[in-house]
């Protein structure tokens, strides 16, 4: 376990140190449970305000445990004839050696195509800060072949904490069951490198689709929901199916994310809030170490105004 611990925080100072590195956002599998991280032009689908929170903790089972907290607050506004949302998100690597804060300010304006037929775009305006802890690392040249990491460190340290500005956008289709969206982050692809290198925040580009399918009667709480997500940010690739499946207040879902996990969901949706819980199963050469991902999300939906004519909430599933 020393020598694993050794090598990991090795493998962690000597990022920082190559040439040219490319960054990936942290991610979320409550997908829609976090809609505007998702895709921006989600703000306002639900007509009345809304707020999310959500917590992800990956990996426990090795050192250096990732956590991700994000928080939303959205609605339509009649004024600018769009939605306006407001996401935050805070993300720790390595123990807090690497913490990533982020806020985003969102204009989605609505495009009304007929009685149930809607388009959403949206323009996501962002800053995004990093900060490292050098004392947290290792290097190199601080390793004796019989003894182990107990020697000094040459290298100089960079600086503590770089920010950027950053853009989005986002675009989604809705009838009366079915959606779909895509959506682009970080246009501008800010460099995040805390030498004199670069280090790129590759644009991340985002496609889903679904669709809700009711059982029983016209009134009936009960439906199945077919979905598909995919993900690309500079070589990473992400292909996701998954179904969701509503009992009264019960929701449940299962999710594949290819050759990585299985995703299982169970939450409640009672009234104006939801609660849900996932855990992923990972199924790679990982298996036995990583102890999965748990995820927690929590939501409320407020009570507001009758909807203006043409003007309808996007069905979509609330995890």
């Amino acid at each position: 376990m020393k020598k694993i611990l050794q090598i990991s925080l090795l493998v962690i100072g000597g990022s920082f140190l190559s040439e040219k590195l490319f960054a990936q956002d942290p991610e979320f599998t409550q997908f829609y449970a976090n809609p505007l991280y998702l895709n921006p032009a989600l703000a306002g689908s639900k007509i009345c305000p809304r707020v999310t929170m959500n917590y992800r903790m990956e990996w426990p089972g090795i050192y250096g445990t990732y956590s991700t907290v994000g928080a939303s607050i959205d609605r339509l506004s009649y004024k600018v004839k769009g939605g306006i949302g407001l996401m935050l998100m805070s993300d720790r690597a390595g123990k807090g050696t690497l913490i990533t804060n982020g806020i985003g300010l969102i204009y989605a304006p609505k495009i009304i195509l007929g009685p149930k037929t809607l388009i959403s775009a949206a323009i996501q305006v962002g800053y995004w800060q990093k900060t490292v802890d050098w004392s947290k690392l290792t290097f190199g040249d601080q390793i004796d072949a019989a003894h182990g990491f107990i020697y000094n460190t040459n290298e100089a340290p960079g600086v503590s904490t770089r920010g950027n500005f950053d853009l989005a956008a986002g675009l989604l289709f809705s009838s009366t069951n079915f959606y779909a969206g895509v959506a682009v982050h970080h246009i501008l692809q800010p460099n995040e490198s805390f030498l004199d290198g670069t280090s790129i925040l590759p644009r991340k580009y985002t496609g889903h689709a679904g669709a809700i399918i009711p059982l029983g009667g016209k009134y009936s709480e009960s439906y199945i929901s077919p979905n598909i997500l995919y993900q690309k940010q500079g070589d990473f690739n992400q292909l996701n199916l998954g179904l969701y499946a509503k009992k009264d207040v019960i929701v449940g879902g299962l999710w594949y994310r290819g050759n990585d996990s299985f995703i299982v969901l169970i939450g409640i949706e009672s009234g104006q809030a939801t609660i849900g819980y996932s855990y992923d199963v990972t199924i790679s050469k990982l298996t036995n170490s990583t102890a999965g991902s748990h995820e927690l999300s929590l939501g409320y939906h407020f009570s507001c105004k009758k909807p203006k004519p043409h003007y309808r909430p996007v069905s979509c599933p609330s995890f």
